[in-house]
């Protein structure tokens, strides 16, 4: 199949839908540096598993990850601590809430439901504190340049935005410390989950780091290298589809159908296992904090390749 013809009709339909009917959502106005970015634009870019590759759009201008990041944090952690050790304290349930509710974390005493939620993300980012220390920051960069085969970048400004207006993202932290369930400093704790969520990636450099989950997996860019089992990566694709688009995984998987992981920086991050990663940016954002032409975009890309793990 050629995917860049594809991809080149599914930007221009939604660039004409931009240009006639406006973004249709509003970009995270709660976080000053992402509220700056201009709504109207569309990426997508893709990486079949043999080395294909296609880009249309704004797919190769980087913007921030935010929580498709947690896909990587959890990868990484899966890759060092057992079974017992990180998921004693979070759960791998659909939240049904909306990703920073504190109503949810308060009801089940201190325990995510799942680790896409911020609560459970932030559990995450203990654990890694507990493995790398001061150098957790440093380790997951160098992580995220190895999968993507390029040096990537960290938005200090998207980081301090967060870090000076996160309110929300404390209280969860304080509250999961005074339960026993963060054992780290909160401060180092925030810093590390800060840090992930201002990392810089285009389309095209998410689509190749995701790569090892669409290949039982394989490093995306390494031969014969593994960045996680073949069950570990299956765990990871069902808790994408079950629980990465927050209190809209459902409407996900009845109209798109695939695993999937969101972020509030218009990002999204699709998997078609065996076959290829798949990501789609606009920043405009719906209630859920989704991109709304994303959704589209991904939409259009299943019917017009009947690619969907049902």
């Amino acid at each position: 199949m050629q995917f860049q013809p594809i991809l080149d009709e599914i930007t221009a339909i939604l660039q004409q839908d931009l240009q006639q009917h406006g973004p249709g959502g509003q970009v995270a106005s709660y976080i000053p540096a992402l509220a700056r970015v201009p709504a109207g634009q569309i990426g997508m870019a893709l990486r079949t598993r043999d080395g294909q590759e296609a880009v249309a759009g704004a797919g190769a201008q980087p913007f921030s990850i935010q929580s498709i990041s947690k896909v990587f944090t959890l990868t990484l952690a899966m890759q060092k601590l057992s079974e017992e050790a990180l998921w004693s304290r979070i759960g791998r349930e659909p939240s049904g809430t909306a990703f920073n509710s504190l109503v949810q974390l308060e009801f089940e005493h201190g325990t995510p439901r799942n680790p896409f939620i911020n609560a459970g993300a932030i559990a995450v980012a203990d654990r890694l504190i507990g493995l790398f220390g001061d150098t957790a920051c440093a380790a997951l960069t160098a992580f995220m340049s190895d999968l993507a085969g390029e040096p990537i970048g960290y938005d200090t400004e998207v980081a301090e935005s967060e870090a000076s207006t996160g309110y929300r993202n404390q209280a969860l932290a304080n509250f999961m410390k005074s339960f026993g369930r963060i054992d780290h400093a909160v401060a180092q704790v925030l810093d590390l989950y800060f840090h992930q969520c201002a990392l810089s990636m285009s389309c095209l450099q998410l689509a190749r780091a995701a790569g090892y989950l669409c290949s039982d997996g394989a490093h995306p860019l390494a031969a014969g290298q593994a960045v996680m089992t073949e069950r570990q990566t299956r765990r990871i694709n069902a808790l994408m589809l079950t629980c990465g688009t927050y209190d809209a995984a459902g409407e996900f998987a009845y109209r798109i159908g695939l695993p999937c992981k969101s972020g509030v920086g218009g990002g999204i991050l699709a998997v078609v296992p065996d076959r290829l990663s798949l990501v789609v940016w606009s920043p405009a954002l719906d209630a859920s904090g989704n991109s709304v032409l994303g959704q589209k975009a991904l939409e259009l890309f299943t019917r017009r390749t009947g690619l969907s793990i049902f």
